[in-house]
């Protein structure tokens, strides 16, 4: 049984679908949305540091906050309770690290299902998850 559960949520047809797989296979289960603000590698990465994070707009965050209100009027159709959270960064990196960190028992993650060069070319955040969290992870299509 899991208690915890972190959703990788970025408002796509999929993160909607894994939520929603979330609410009916874990009826009892605590659940987080988290929606990851994506920061590019390269230019900002040489800044990083403890006390050093590369600027998010607050518009970047309202956008964030509007992507979330989407979670919550899903939950709200199961009759369910949502934690929600923002970070910055690389989405499977955050995900990973927060599953961990935070001691969440299950990570769900939608796929888009992309195949061949398209996958290759565009990255695949669930796949990188899967790779990197230290918890079980069931991907969504």
């Amino acid at each position: 049984m899991s208690d915890r559960i972190l959703v990788g949520y970025d408002g796509s047809p999929p993160a909607n679908s894994a939520l929603e797989f979330t609410f009916e296979k874990f009826p009892d289960a605590e659940v987080t949305a988290l929606h990851v603000i994506n920061i590019p590698e390269g230019y900002w990465s040489a800044f990083e540091g403890p006390e050093i994070r590369p600027p998010v707009t607050e518009k970047a965050r309202e956008h964030g906050e509007e992507i979330l209100e989407t979670a919550r009027e899903i939950a709200a159709e199961h009759d369910r309770e949502l934690d929600t959270d923002i970070v910055t960064g690389q989405p499977d990196t955050q995900i990973a690290e927060r599953a961990e960190d935070e001691g969440f028992d299950l990570t769900v993650v939608g796929s888009h299902g992309r195949e061949g060069i398209s996958r290759i070319l565009l990255g695949s955040v669930a796949e990188n998850v899967v790779q990197r969290s230290p918890t079980p992870v069931i991907v969504v299509r």
